[in-house]
Order: C-alpha cells, then structure tokens, then sequence
C-alpha cells in the first residue's frame, strides 16, 4: 500500500495533515495545544522588571526571551476522545495516547488508519513525536520615558526562523506604564518614598509561519473533482498569536538592585490556519485535494497572573530576570541597556 509522502521532517506537523479537514483540524489542536498556549503565555512576558519609571524621554533597549513549561495534562492527548470520524482511527496494535508538540520524548506516537465506508483501510500515518520540552518566545523592546512618570514601550521583531521543525515568527507589540507614587510623592519626598508602584498594560501580535509538504503517494492519481488542483507548492501553516496583559507592579530599588512583584490578568487569543492545497487519500488509488482546509480560532489563554524576579543596573547594562506563576509556568531573562 503507497502512503502519501512528506518531507525530511516526517515526523512533524505534516503528519497531521494527512486526514481530510475536520479531523486534521482535531489533530492540529489537540497536537499544538501547548505550542498556541506556550506563545500566548511568552508573548506577555517581560514587559517590565521594575515599577519605577524613566525620567523624560530616557530610554532602554532590552533582548529578553522566556520558556514556557507545559503542564502535564498537556503533555499527551488520546486520539479517540477527540471527536474524529468513523473513519479515521488507530491502526491494530497503535497506543490510543500520543505526545503533543511538547510531549514525553520517549511515548510512541500512534498510528492513525483512515478506512473507507465498507472498511478497507487505504491509506496510514502515524503522528508526530514531541518537538520541545519547552516552549520558547522572544521578546525585543525600546522604551521611552514620557512626562508623568509614564513609560512607552514598543516591540518588534522581523520574521525570523526558530528551526525547521518549529517554523519562524515575527512579532510587534505596544505597552504603558505609569508609576502611580509619582502621582501621589513629589521632590524629596518621592526619593524617600518606601516603594514605587504601577500599573503597566501591554498588547503584542505574534505571526508565525511553518512551511509544510504533502504529496500523493505514488500511483495514486487525483478523483475527478481534483483534477486541476496538482499545485501543492505553496502549502504551510499560518498562526496569529495576540496577547493582552495588565499588572500592578510593586519595587523597591536597593542600590543597583530592583526586586519586584506584580500580579494582573493575562490573555491570548490564537489564530491557526492550513493554507494551500492538500492531498488525502479517498480510496486504495486515489486522493481528494482539499484547499485551505483548517482554521482554527480560539482564546487560548485567559487567567490571573503572578510575577516575581529582578532587575539589575550596572551603569548603563541592565540584567533582568523574573518567573511567572500561571497554568503555563514561565521563566524570563534578558540584557538591557539603557539611561
């Protein structure tokens, strides 16, 4: 029996996409679950390691990236509880339970059969085994201090390739903070205030692109309905990944070193789309194209967050770091310089 064929990254997201569009849909979510949630929870992460603004149109630039640690719930999913058709299901001897994108290394990935309507199995593939153990998202920024004890914060990066498996982002994000003490403490008094305060908020976008390959396995020739659909060139994954966060952060400044603490709600919202032509097997010689044939569009993450870390001014360099304590547990470190 001709299986369709991939290329050199068999083992990733490409073997999801082998069933027609509402079941590879199921196992595109169920398999990136982590990986939406993962870059929902980074893409809010480090915006700010002190609640003490930048005097009048001082400026940092800081480099900082976070790893986000799946939980186990989402570690793993079973491929019969997730609502795939009658047609699709493990082969005789495959495990039931599979790895997600940020599985166990060592669980064996089930093999899924795709049957026709009298049971003939025509076509099998077996899913992907976990990518990372942990998800990564970069964060790069300029701030600016405004009038009013208020700082603006922009973020960008260009499209840029994490791995082959994991594809490439590119991201922009907009933030403000402003030090409530400044408005309460002025001149001396403000220096000698016991601890600053403020409330930040921050929106970034995240787009990210993972080029995929599906062909028809050899021999196998298109149904009459897909016949002028043979371009499978341009086939990948798009996701729009849009985060939203808002803290209250309390520090003290002590010498060169800042502890601070903040806790605020945090929010994603992902958007995933499989763009292009591709193949699936309808029959033991033929294959149906389906085009553009998954969305998925969900509020991925939604929950009250909790920060704690440092920041640390050397001059102009500036060490930070801090953990974040939510559903999806996070670490952030970063370089800095600033005045």
């Amino acid at each position: 029996m001709s299986t369709l064929q991939t290329k050199a990254q068999s083992d990733g997201f490409s073997q999801l996409l082998k069933a027609a569009p509402g079941d590879a849909e199921k196992l595109l979510n169920a398999y990136g679950t982590p990986l939406f949630k993962g870059f929902g929870t980074g893409l809010n992460n480090g915006w700010t390691n002190t609640a003490k603004t930048k005097g009048f149109l001082h400026v940092d630039v800081r480099v900082s990236a976070s790893g986000v640690f799946v939980p186990m719930a989402d570690k793993s999913f079973d491929v019969t509880k997730i609502g795939l058709s009658s047609n699709i299901r493990p082969i005789p001897g495959s495990p039931n339970i599979t790895p997600t994108v940020a599985g166990d290394k060592d669980m064996t990935p089930a093999t899924l059969g795709i049957y026709s309507n009298n049971n003939v199995l025509v076509d099998q593939f077996t899913l992907p085994k976990r990518v990372t153990p942990v998800i990564p998202a970069p964060q790069i920024q300029a701030t600016v201090g405004l009038v009013k004890s208020t700082d603006f914060t922009v973020r960008y990066i260009p499209k840029t390739k994490i791995s082959t498996d994991l594809g490439s982002v590119g991201m922009i994000g907009f933030g403000l903070k402003h030090n409530i003490m400044g408005d309460i403490f002025t001149g001396l008094s403000r220096r000698l205030a016991p601890f600053d305060l403020a409330i930040a908020a921050g929106y970034t976008r995240l787009n990210y692109e993972l080029p995929v390959e599906i062909r028809p396995g050899a021999g196998k020739v298109p149904d009459a309905a897909s016949a002028n659909k043979t371009d499978f060139s341009t086939q990948r994954i798009e996701g729009h990944f849009s985060g939203f966060n808002i803290q209250a952060i309390i520090s003290k400044k002590l010498l060169f070193f800042t502890p601070f603490a903040a806790v605020g709600y945090n929010a994603a919202r992902t958007n995933v789309g499989l763009l292009g032509n591709f193949p699936v097997s309808s029959g033991i010689a033929t294959y149906t194209v389906y085009t553009d044939p998954v969305n998925i569009n969900t509020n991925s993450i939604n929950n009250v967050k909790i920060d704690a870390g440092f920041q640390l001014d050397l001059a102009f360099l500036k060490i930070y770091a801090s953990g974040s304590l939510a559903k999806y547990k996070s670490v952030t470190a970063g370089v800095g310089l600033g005045f």
